[in-house]
């Protein structure tokens, strides 16, 4: 088999197609979840911290000096990104809950009694017919 050919069979199978629509979605999902975060949450949770902005939040190791910038640790980011991890993996969590459930429903319903076999069909026949006489 061909290098091109096989390389074609893999990437229009359902499943890689699948897990790249997953990616574009959960890249929009995450510019989402990012912007919910500094827009809503931030904001309350400074309020309720009495007014301190996280993603402000540094450790100044070396002050600016001329052209040489500032050296810091960003511990108010790693906060920050610390809620959107939260955030999604919560709607995730919530996500796989609900296909997990749905797949139980499917798997409970009772599968419709198989068809009788056409020997079985002309049976009943034969039996009707003889209770008609």
């Amino acid at each position: 088999m061909g290098f091109f050919k096989e390389f074609k069979e893999f990437a229009t199978k359902g499943n890689l197609i699948d897990i790249a629509t997953a990616f574009v979605m959960g890249a929009a999902f995450n510019k989402f979840v990012t912007s919910f975060t500094s827009g809503i949450i931030s904001p309350l949770v400074g309020l309720i911290s009495g007014g301190v902005d996280f993603s402000k939040k540094v450790i100044v190791l070396k002050e600016a000096v001329g052209d040489t910038p500032e050296l810091s640790i960003k511990y108010g980011e790693l906060i920050t990104s610390f809620i959107d991890f939260i955030i999604v993996a919560f709607a995730m969590f919530v996500i796989i809950k609900a296909i997990n459930a749905a797949k139980r429903k499917k798997e409970e319903a009772p599968a419709p009694p198989p068809e009788p076999s056409s020997t079985d069909k002309l049976l009943m026949e034969i039996r009707d017919q003889l209770k008609n006489k």
